[in-house]
């Protein structure tokens, strides 16, 4: 039990698409196709009610615990830790969504919050951390629950993304990113990973050196964003027809 929570691990680092890392990814689709094919059991208010609340406890009790965690072993610092990853600002705002059932916020949370977390779980920047660790298991937890609420309010409630919020998530994340930058600036830190790469491999990898990988994300941003609304699109398309 030591070993699951110690900060100084003496596991072996997290490596990118080990078995692990690809049975995670597994369980996590598998959860997803299992939603879908609940989708007329989400008709019913009961089951969807108690699905949302669980979705809600579920982020809500593992972003706190990892707080906690990270206070508990003298770890925890403004440099690091402060929910200002697109991926971990997802989560908090999957949390008030649940709990508001706003369609705003879900409208831009499929986009920013869905596109990050998908990029998390397929790259995460875990370091030392790998299964069955802590943070390991609370990270996937986390990003794994983000796709999944998104995945809910759309079967759920039949909630839809749109053109124009996809546009306006695109500018409210360049706003972010430049506040992050000066905060990035005054902290000495690398939020949003704009002053510099991830010390782990990641998509960044292939983007080329700083600042030029910036605008490369923003390019693969974009074109991610208009994959995410794809089947929203074609279904329009083949219903006009």
């Amino acid at each position: 039990m030591q070993t699951f929570f110690q900060y100084h691990s003496e596991q072996d680092p997290f490596r990118l698409f080990s078995i692990e890392h690809i049975i995670t990814i597994a369980i996590i689709f598998v959860f997803c196709l299992f939603l879908f094919f609940l989708r007329r059991k989400l008709e019913k208010q009961g089951i969807r009610r108690v699905l949302r609340f669980f979705l809600l406890f579920l982020l809500l009790v593992f972003d706190v615990s990892h707080h906690i965690w990270l206070a508990s072993e003298n770890a925890w610092t403004l440099k690091d830790d402060l929910p200002l990853h697109l991926s971990d600002l997802a989560v908090l705002l999957a949390i008030v969504m649940l709990l508001t059932k706003s369609l705003g916020l879900f409208q831009f949370l499929f986009f920013a919050g869905l596109g990050s977390s998908i990029q998390a779980i397929l790259t995460p920047d875990l370091g030392r951390f790998s299964f069955p660790h802590f943070q390991y298991v609370e990270f996937f937890i986390s990003h794994g629950g983000v796709v999944l609420t998104c995945l809910f309010m759309v079967l759920a409630y039949q909630y839809r993304p749109t053109l124009r919020s996809l546009w306006m998530t695109v500018l409210i994340v360049n706003i972010y990113g430049v506040c992050v930058f000066f905060l990035n600036k005054w902290l000495g830190a690398n939020y949003l990973y704009i002053m510099n790469k991830p010390k782990n491999a990641s998509l960044l990898d292939f983007l080329g050196p700083w600042p030029w990988y910036l605008l490369s994300v923003e390019v693969i941003m974009i074109i991610s964003f208009f994959l995410l609304y794809s089947p929203f699109w074609l279904k329009k398309k083949l219903e006009g027809s």
